[in-house]
């Protein structure tokens, strides 16, 4: 069975990548929260990834940071193209 996204290398950078959106953007997790009209735990459990988003929340998410999901995307892509992902060597059967 695969390892949940959860628990994959990428999903580190992914969140590192909505961090660093925040603050290059200026925001603050409360101003963002402001943006998104959300509390401002729900960006920070985002950001720690105890809360996962759907495409459309990743969208607002970007927006509200200034940048557009296509461009969030590109960038989350050339980052994972540095990052070797981290795999399990296949169980050996039992003899």
């Amino acid at each position: 069975m695969p390892a949940k996204s959860i628990h994959k290398s990428e999903y580190l950078v992914l969140l590192s990548r909505l961090r660093a959106l925040r603050i290059a953007a200026g925001l603050t997790q409360v101003d963002l929260s402001a943006a998104l009209q959300r509390p401002q735990s729900y960006v920070s459990d985002v950001e720690r990834g105890s809360r996962r988003m759907d495409l459309l929340q990743l969208r607002e998410f970007c927006n509200a940071c200034g940048q557009s999901l296509t461009e969030f995307v590109d960038e989350f892509e050339q980052e994972l193209g540095q990052v070797k992902p981290i795999r399990k060597p296949p169980k050996r059967p039992a003899r």
